[in-house]
């Protein structure tokens, strides 16, 4: 059956700590910032309302992007910020949200090549899935090999590379996701099998492109100068 919408939270987790980009969600990225730019996305979205959009935030400049986009605050704590590894602590908001909520999808801000239509429709296919976790994924067609440097790819029968014929294979995009809340305080993200058995929803690798070094925030600004035409 499908999922109600009104069960369903959508989260933006954000924090100044990054050690690889200093400050990347609040820096100038394109005349605005990265946080900007998901916002203003999210605004448009026509999969849930906008009393659905939060963000978890301990940094007053950050909180202070949401405010001006008229988002919900999660009041995220300082051990939060700085936590790398235990789920309940760094999604602390999984036992504060309103009762309503018994999903959540998490949008990272570290992707501005999003669309808003790619938004809306992982949101949709979560909402009419049978799984109760989803992932984007991008697809590549490539040739592979394992770390012993054996073949993974199927060539076919053929001695030379010919990628048009090569089964795709569905690579982590990183930027969306989503999962039950109820499992996060015992460990779990997106599923409670290993390995978790999601909803794969494909999306364009252009769109997959995600900042986590200073050379991606710089090739980023530019990939989103060139095919975005506003935030």
């Amino acid at each position: 059956m499908p999922k109600e919408r009104s069960e369903i939270a959508l989260m933006v987790q954000s924090r100044l700590a990054s050690k690889r980009v200093p400050n990347k969600m609040v820096r100038p990225f394109a005349g605005s910032t990265l946080l900007d730019v998901l916002f203003s996305k999210l605004q448009k979205l026509t999969s849930l309302p906008r009393e659905n959009i939060f963000l978890s935030a301990y940094d007053e400049p950050i909180k202070e992007i949401g405010r001006r986009h008229q988002i919900n605050i999660f009041e995220r704590s300082h051990e939060s910020a700085l936590e790398e590894k235990r789920l309940a602590t760094i999604f602390e908001w999984h036992n504060k949200l309103p009762a309503q909520y018994k999903y959540v999808i998490m949008v990272s801000a570290c992707n501005p090549l999003l669309e808003v239509s790619t938004i809306d429709t992982f949101i949709e296919s979560f909402i009419h899935s049978e799984n109760e976790g989803a992932f984007a994924v991008s697809e590549k067609k490539n040739y592979y090999w394992d770390k012993n440097k054996n073949n993974l790819t199927d060539w076919k029968g053929r001695s030379w590379m010919d990628t048009k014929d090569v089964d795709a294979v569905y690579e982590a995009a990183h930027c969306l996701y989503a999962s039950r809340i109820d499992i996060i305080g015992e460990g779990y993200w997106m599923d409670t099998s290993a390995p978790p058995n999601l909803e794969l929803v494909v999306i364009n690798e252009l769109e997959s492109f995600d900042i986590d070094y200073e050379w991606q925030f710089r090739v980023g600004e530019a990939l989103y100068k060139e095919f975005m035409s506003s935030p």
